[in-house]
């Protein structure tokens, strides 16, 4: 595995605005997430839930390298990715809800969430799915000249998917714009990282297919910005792909209605105070930024998404008739 780059941009070499534009965007996702776990509760969202909160660092402090024309692939808790990627949340919530204003027009729902106009080729519910469709989008990339790269979000139970093995593989032989992202939240489920990773080295594992792959702590911003941003660079001039294993821990179950009996309250309150990327995210800009400002962010960000709430339950559920329509491509 090598060794990730020491020299670490802190939060005094970047300009203001765009601390302030990170943490919105980690605070839209957490005000997303905590606003699901209430309304999933009320029964009106058909379909699972996988929420992301306590991982926001790792989706933003890597879409943050991204343009627009950049392509990811997602998960089953994708929401944030979306996200951070730029999808909107009036209609991403209606998604969701199932609504015809969805951004899959209400077929999607939470697992399947797809917006190809800002590069988000979709939440994904097989588990391990997402790393081929990352590398066709790199080799697309390669092939055309477009100077894009592919990217992948894949857990730490997708990372034992012969899917991924082979993604990792044809990346390395094809020398393709790929970056594989590795978020390692402890638990695949309800089994532990530490039981089914033999490696129990995700990033060391990727490293042996012949590719440079880094281990950095997912709680902390900056240190995923710096590792995503080597890997894009490496990716765009023409080096071939890289690997991130990003570690943090989950909030919420592994689905909505998970009893979560596989840790302790104590454990999970302890992990609440310590490895929160927001409340981390302000200390390290603490003399920098004002938290009044960063107060206002979460404001703003709640406001929304209460207004996507009551937009998506008042929005019209799609007509019967179209119920065939965007399910088969015709060649």
């Amino acid at each position: 595995m090598s060794a990730p780059n020491t020299e670490i941009p802190g939060p005094a070499d970047y300009p203001h605005d765009e601390l302030l534009g990170a943490y919105e965007r980690m605070s839209r996702i957490r005000a997303f997430e905590d606003r699901l776990h209430i309304e999933n509760l009320t029964g009106d969202i058909p379909g699972f839930i996988h929420l992301y909160a306590g991982e926001e660092a790792i989706a933003v402090g890597v879409c943050d390298n991204l343009r627009k024309s950049d392509y990811i692939s997602s998960t089953h808790r994708g929401h944030g990715h979306c996200l951070a990627k730029g999808c909107e949340v009036r209609p991403m919530m209606c998604e969701i809800f199932g609504k015809d204003e969805g951004l899959c027009r209400g077929k999607g729902g939470s697992m399947h969430i797809a917006d190809l106009s800002v590069g988000m080729l979709g939440a994904n519910g097989i588990v391990g799915g997402g790393p081929p469709l990352a590398i066709g989008a790199a080799l697309s990339a390669k092939t055309l000249g477009t100077d894009g790269v592919g990217v992948s979000f894949t857990g730490d139970g997708g990372s034992n998917q012969g899917t991924t093995f082979e993604a990792l593989n044809m990346a390395v032989v094809l020398k393709l714009p790929a970056i594989f992202v590795f978020e390692n939240n402890g638990m695949g489920e309800a089994t532990g990282a530490a039981f089914a990773v033999g490696s129990h080295d995700i990033a060391g594992r990727a490293a042996s297919f012949g590719l440079p792959a880094v281990k950095v702590d997912g709680t902390d911003y900056f240190a995923v910005r710096a590792a995503a941003k080597q890997a894009v660079e490496r990716a765009r001039a023409g080096e071939g792909p890289s690997a991130i294993e990003a570690t943090a821990v989950r909030f919420y179950g592994h689905f909505e209605g998970d009893a979560g009996l596989y840790r302790t309250a104590e454990q999970l309150q302890e992990f609440k105070d310590t490895r929160d990327p927001l409340k981390i995210f302000r200390q390290q800009v603490a003399g920098i930024i004002d938290g009044s400002e960063l107060d206002a962010i979460d404001a703003a960000a709640a406001a929304d998404v209460d207004e996507a709430v009551a937009y998506a339950r008042a929005a019209a559920w799609p007509d019967a008739s179209e119920v065939a329509t965007d399910v088969y491509a015709s060649y």
